[in-house]
């Protein structure tokens, strides 16, 4: 059979590209409809396939007022590139953001008009933009979501992992038959002979993949966007309890889910496949006769599931809990031994959350007393949440850069306002190189960080152009009488130290009354972290000694209250673990 046969539409396609932020160029397909329209749906592959393989999907969804898109993913099907690879799954699943966002601006689609339909691993990209970038998006559809794929083979995953830290990049060819995909005779043939499946997928993806989905089925409860999902009854490829998992713990009231007994993993591709096909076709058709679902976060702080972890966080363990006594081992381990290391010692001094940890964290430079001490604090430094802070700063830094050209280019004067800047040093690395700032404004509550502050500013002779102060981020009335009147606001590491929203949403009063329309706000969120519990355990805050208890907020919460004081989120960057977002708003 000719592979090209399940390419074919009644629907005319038209081939094109889009170029990613990194500047990589991806090939996707787009079927216009007969009249404009402003609504569509976008299709995202299984792994290992490519846009051609869900195109059969155009005619049989039956939505002729709607325009489609698909994609080929990164390492896939007419892409350049290595085969099955993408430097991580957080690339691809920024990819994935930057993909819809071009088609809504391209193609004047609005971003709540707009449903994503992915399958398999393309499910697992989905369902993690939906939850680390909070699209508000109409809705998406899940099919056999490849939460956890069988390798059949024992400890695979403990193999793979080990053979990538002494070989390094290598590539896994895909064990999976056609047979074992689908019923349907004619998909199978299709695969079998298409030259553009992609066998191969690189170890590092493979691997990344498991503990991605690991993180977004647990954390799952962060996602509000309506959802439908269909889970395969025969799936020979993907295990069903993630799946189940992640749908008992959504936080949407419009949401179904649908087992098809007997189905393989190509669940869109099956023999019988009309049957979820017509499902999705209800569901899509209904979301559209609704009202547009947005969820409230207005009492995110109290009512919901982060706040249910706060309070248990808060909550002292059994003292003879086997838990209890492993962190309290930790916690004494830490303050005697592990003041070796320097960046211990500065966390016990000042605050494992001050701005002279993070600081020193920027720096990231083993110190401590003697060999022993500095192994100490090379561990400590590379600890997944510092790494994810060190990503931060780069992406902020980056966000700042590209946030002084559009004022520039907009004939806007350039005037920068942080407002809890610790020691200042990703503003002055950010604009270093830049003439083009008229003044910037460095404020902190702490008199160690501003004289801290004022010491880099000489020694980087920048004296002419940035002032430091000290400041409370949380006085509206003090920030919105800072003068000259910033264009640029930022807040990095602030709020995700605090639970309650009433304090943010001073602040962010504050900085909305202070920031004239059509200036700029960067502000940071922090939405998941892997450590919150040894870290609410056994480290101190800055705050007297207190225990350092944080509440991690949903990308949609901090993006709603931004929303809240009169700010229109334009774009965002978050590290490849899912820890720390760093987001860019414009002042309506």
């Amino acid at each position: 059979m000719n592979a090209q046969t399940d390419y074919l539409t009644q629907r005319p396609v038209v081939e094109s590209q889009f170029t990613t932020s990194d500047h990589t160029p991806l090939f996707y397909r787009y079927w216009p409809t007969e009249h404009t329209t402003d609504k569509a749906v976008i299709l995202f592959h299984r792994g290992h396939e490519h846009s051609g393989r869900v195109a059969h999907l155009v005619d049989e969804l039956n939505l002729p007022d709607f325009a489609m898109f698909a994609w080929d993913a990164r390492g896939h099907g007419r892409n350049e590139g290595a085969r099955g690879y993408s430097p991580s799954i957080g690339t691809s699943v920024r990819d994935v953001d930057e993909f819809v966002r071009y088609v809504s601006d391209q193609y004047h689609i609005p971003l709540e008009n707009i449903i994503v339909i992915g399958q398999s691993v393309g499910a697992v990209l989905v369902s993690t933009w939906v939850h680390d970038y909070a699209p508000k998006i109409r809705g998406m559809v899940l099919a056999s979501p490849a939460f956890k794929v069988k390798l059949y083979v024992p400890f695979a995953r403990t193999g793979l992992g080990l053979m990538q830290k002494i070989r390094g990049l290598f590539y896994v060819n895909s064990y999976v038959k056609a047979k074992f995909l689908t019923h349907d005779e004619k998909r199978i043939a299709s695969f079998d002979n298409d030259p553009l499946i992609t066998r191969p997928i690189a170890v590092n993806i493979l691997l990344e993949l498991y503990t991605t989905a690991e993180r977004v089925v647990a954390d799952a409860a962060a996602i509000t966007v309506p959802t439908q999902l269909f889970i395969s009854g025969s799936d020979h490829v993907v295990h069903h309890k993630p799946q189940h998992q992640f749908y008992e713990r959504l936080n949407t009231p419009i949401k179904e889910k649908h087992i098809l007994p007997g189905f393989y993993h190509d669940t869109l591709g099956e023999k019988d496949r009309h049957i979820p096909i017509e499902k999705i076709h209800q569901f899509i058709e209904k979301l559209f006769e609704l009202p547009l679902y947005q969820h409230d976060y207005q009492f995110e702080d109290t009512w919901s599931t982060s706040a249910d972890v706060f309070r248990t966080l808060n909550t002292p363990l059994p003292e003879y809990c086997p838990k209890n006594i492993v962190y309290k081992i930790m916690s004494k381990s830490m303050s005697t031994l592990g003041k070796a290391s320097e960046g211990v010692r500065i966390g016990y001094d000042k605050g494992f959350d001050s701005g002279s940890t993070l600081d020193y964290v920027y720096r990231n430079q083993a110190q401590g007393t003697g060999l022993f001490g500095r192994i100490i604090d090379r561990q400590y430094l590379n600890s997944i949440g510092w790494q994810g802070i060190r990503q931060r700063k780069v992406n902020i830094e980056n966000i700042i850069r590209q946030a002084i050209r559009d004022l520039t280019n907009d004939g806007k004067p350039v005037r920068i306002m942080d407002i809890a800047a610790g020691q200042g040093r990703y503003v002055f690395d950010a604009i270093n190189d830049y003439g083009k700032v008229d003044s910037v404004l460095l404020r902190d509550y702490s008199p160690v960080n501003v004289e801290q502050g004022r010491l880099h500013i000489k020694e980087r002779y920048l004296e002419n152009k940035i002032r430091f102060e000290e400041g409370n981020a949380f006085d509206a009335d003090d920030l919105a009488a800072v003068s000259p009147a910033p264009t640029l606001g930022i807040v990095s590491g602030l709020y995700e130290l605090f639970p309650s929203n009433e304090l943010i949403r001073a602040s962010l009063n504050g900085l909305s009354r202070a920031i004239p329309s059509g200036g700029l706000l960067i502000y940071t969120c922090q939405p998941w972290h892997p450590q919150v519990e040894m870290i609410a355990r056994v480290l101190p805050s800055h705050q007297g000694g207190q225990a350092w208890v944080m509440r991690c907020r949903s990308q949609g919460e901090m993006d709603a209250l931004v929303e809240e004081a009169g700010f229109e989120k334009l774009n965002q960057s978050i590290d490849n673990w899912g820890i720390f977002s760093v987001s860019i708003a414009r002042r309506r």
